[in-house]
């Protein structure tokens, strides 16, 4: 009987050792570039900022007249900031009369962490 190592170099032997197979599946090419582009939403100051903001008010919800002094920015920064956030699935808007309302969707940022651990 031949002896299977005898039959390998030392290279095969340690490629065999070292290398186990996956226990779960990774991240899809197409779940990579969904989260990379959330993440890339909330990857700003003033946008984090925003998300506490409209967290910290009443039932989750601000209007826009709210969020633009505390922030310290111009109304059409923080307006192209939040419709980032809107994009991203992380805030909903709701037009009233001239004001607009951006409310927390329910779950996104949990969805948003789970992701993030799964990886």
């Amino acid at each position: 009987m031949v002896n299977a190592e005898l039959l390998q170099g030392p290279a095969e032997t340690a490629a065999a050792d070292c290398c186990a197979p996956p226990v779960r599946e990774a991240l899809a090419a197409e779940g990579a570039e969904k989260l990379a582009r959330t993440l890339k939403a909330i990857a700003d100051p003033a946008r984090l900022r925003l998300i506490s903001m409209v967290a910290a008010h009443d039932d989750a919800e601000a209007c826009v007249c709210d969020l633009t002094e505390p922030l310290g920015l111009s109304q059409p920064t923080v307006s192209h900031h939040l419709k980032v956030l809107v994009d991203a699935g992380i805030l909903s808007r709701d037009k009233r009369g001239t004001w607009a309302y951006y409310r927390l969707v329910p779950g996104a940022l949990d969805a948003l962490a789970r992701s993030v651990v799964a990886v």
